[in-house]
């Protein structure tokens, strides 16, 4: 099960912070593990730095992780370096994709956010208790439709946009269904139905990313009951009648996919939900008879754009098309890598980012954390290796088969953990400040100033702004900006004794700071 656009540092860089809280052994029996660094920082367009911080927000808006702006979050200013990855562009395309769709964080501040193990808190755990690995990438640098063709075809077939974005046809290029098929091994593919709740075997299909390929046409006008609703995964579990290999969609249509908002809405996808979403699954599998001989892998199609301090890493090109086909040229200019077929990274020589990931297993073993550098196409080589199939692609047959994860031997968890209830108490606010201002500037020490909070369009809903100060106390703990409104302004009494004063604001954990001189 692949959720969407999520970064490994934004969602699990912290995690040693969380096994030393709750006394997990990796806290003190030496196992390494490369999170977020404290150092970890890019600088906005506005030239000021910002450090990772942890967000006070489930909802996010959407950053691209699109071909160009995975290379520019790679290197901001020589994004086809191939040996120099600063890893400094986040927060600069964020803020470019936030300003091109009318977004409140024209900033980017958003792409620097991170959640922790009281937020996420039963991936945390599960990611502690079972297996996870700290080098663990997408396919390649671009968004979900690309990755999510390497997920069941090896391959992208030469994309690294949708489709439909140059007309192309469905790839032919043999899938990971079509071999299951073949050698008479069970599959199905678990679709959650669409927002109007239909569920029929078409409508999965429009959903499902195997439509991607011309098998997949073939199985819906062939074999049209191999897409089923995920009522019937939950059923499946229940009563021990899984297929030997599932695959489970992303519930998109219905939010719950933990993918970032791509509008300003009051009610946008939110990370916990998606989280107890797919936290359903996993209770039902490990409380069930299917639970004895079960893998459950859970990982995340892409980065998302959020950031990350691990650079993509080199990879084995799938096949003969080592380049991008479907590179775009404009009067606005080219696609990066556009007409370069010379630099491994304008090619298929590279990964994308790195993803959350948690293997699921009574075979899996206890507190595990790989070093072991691979992309998703592993979880086709483990099928591979287990129902002894060829490789789809030179790219699934360069991974390592995934063995290393678990102890068929000893089966640590014949008898699983009792997770947590995944929390969902956190706010939905996709507001974030565009500016704050200080006038008079410099400030008069002991006179009055004024701070202006602004955003860059009018709040969708009331939106409370925590507030800092440097010296303290010369600020409320927090101020609002009304639904409707785009600023506020507060009057404040200037310190003495200081040569410069310091605002920030928050919303949704998200920061903003101003500094002045005082005199």
């Amino acid at each position: 099960m692949l959720q969407e656009n999520r970064s490994f540092d934004h969602y699990f860089g912290h995690l040693p912070d969380y096994w030393q809280k709750n006394g997990f052994p990796q806290a003190t029996n030496g196992t390494t593990f490369d999170g977020e660094p404290a150092s970890a920082s890019n600088t906005d367009d506005k030239g000021a730095p910002l450090d990772a911080y942890k967000l006070a927000t489930a909802c996010t808006e959407n950053p691209s992780p699109s071909w160009d702006e995975d290379h520019v979050d790679r290197n901001r200013n020589d994004s086809t370096n191939a040996n120099n990855a600063p890893m400094d562009g986040f927060v600069h395309t964020a803020g470019k994709d936030a300003i091109g769709f009318g977004f409140f964080d024209v900033l980017g501040h958003r792409a620097m956010g991170y959640f922790t193990g009281d937020q996420l808190n039963y991936y945390y755990f599960m990611a502690s208790s079972f297996a996870t690995s700290d080098r663990w990438f997408s396919p390649v640098m671009s968004r979900t439709q690309p990755n999510r063709m390497y997920l069941y075809g090896a391959t992208s077939a030469g994309h690294v946009y949708p489709l439909q974005d140059s007309n192309s046809p469905q790839l032919t290029s043999e899938t990971i269904i079509q071999l299951l098929q073949e050698h008479g091994i069970s599959w199905k593919i678990y679709v959650h139905p669409d927002a109007h709740g239909c569920s029929t075997p078409s409508c999965l299909y429009a959903q499902s990313y195997l439509n991607q390929f011309t098998y997949g046409q073939y199985v819906i006008n062939h074999m049209p009951n191999q897409f089923a609703p995920t009522t019937q995964l939950v059923s499946d579990i229940q009563n021990g009648t899984l297929p030997q290999v599932a695959f489970v969609e992303p519930a998109s249509e219905v939010a719950l996919d933990e993918h970032s908002s791509d509008d300003d809405v009051t009610n946008p996808p939110n990370v916990q939900s998606g989280a107890a979403y797919v936290s359903g699954f996993i209770n039902a599998l490990m409380s069930s008879p299917s639970w004895k001989d079960s893998v459950f892998v859970l990982t995340f199609d892409e980065s998302g754009g959020f950031y990350d301090h691990v650079p993509p890493q080199p990879a084995t090109p799938p096949d003969s098309i080592e380049y991008p086909t479907d590179l775009k040229t404009s009067s606005n200019g080219n696609d990066i890598c556009y007409g370069n077929t010379s630099n491994p990274l304008c090619g298929f020589f590279f990964t994308g980012f790195r993803v959350p990931l948690i293997v699921v297993s009574p075979f899996a073993k206890k507190n595990y954390v790989s070093h072991t550098v691979m992309d998703y196409t592993a979880v086709l080589k483990l099928i591979e290796t287990r129902f002894n199939l060829p490789s789809l692609t030179s790219r699934d047959a360069a991974q390592p088969d995934m063995t290393e994860f678990f102890d068929f031997n000893n089966v640590p968890w014949a008898t699983p953990p009792t997770p947590p209830k995944q929390l969902q108490n956190m706010s939905c606010v996709l507001e974030a400040l565009s500016a704050v201002n200080i006038s008079p500037n410099p400030a008069p020490a002991g006179g009055q100033a004024t701070v202006t909070l602004s955003l860059a369009k009018s709040a969708i809903q009331n939106t409370t702004v925590y507030l800092s100060s440097k010296p303290g106390g010369v600020l409320p703990s927090s101020a609002s900006i009304p639904n409707g409104t785009s600023s506020t302004t507060l009057n404040v009494t200037v310190p003495t004794g200081t040569s410069s004063l310091t605002v920030t604001g928050y919303i949704g954990g998200i920061p903003l700071s101003a500094t002045v001189p005082v005199q």
